[in-house]
Order: C-alpha cells, then structure tokens, then sequence
C-alpha cells in the first residue's frame, strides 16, 4: 500500500467518525485496540512477539489489553 493510499483511507474513515461525533479519546482508544489485536492474531495470540512488532515492552502491553478490555476470543 503506498502511503497517498494509506492516506487517503485514513482520511475517509477519520471524517466518518468525526461526522458521528466520536471524540479524539475515543477515536484514539479505537484505534489502538483495533492496532492491538490485529497484531495479536497475527503473531497466534503471542504477547511477547506482538511487543516487540509494536515496539512497545511485553508488560506495556498487556496492560494495554487489560485496559482495552481484549480478551482471548477477540483475537483468536
């Protein structure tokens, strides 16, 4: 994907949401748990892989998961 594509997308989807009058905080939580799990399905669930492929440490994460309220079964 080239980045005026990626650009693009991420344009459309943020005026939508902007239109239904989702917050940044909102937004931002959003974004972020749909980030997490992607890369947690991707790496079969591994925290410590996905960590490292956010470039965040593995104990940042799971309270990030925590926080986000991602269990198992949504990345599974």
């Amino acid at each position: 994907m080239t980045q005026e594509s990626l650009n693009g997308r991420l344009c459309q989807i943020v005026s939508e949401l902007v239109s239904q009058g989702l917050t940044l905080e909102q937004a931002r939580k959003e974004f972020e748990r749909q980030f997490i799990l992607a890369s947690l399905a991707s790496h079969q669930g591994s925290i410590g892989r996905s960590a490292k492929s956010l470039g965040i440490h593995r104990n940042t994460l799971r309270n990030k998961v925590s926080s986000l309220g991602i269990g198992t079964k949504d990345y599974s």
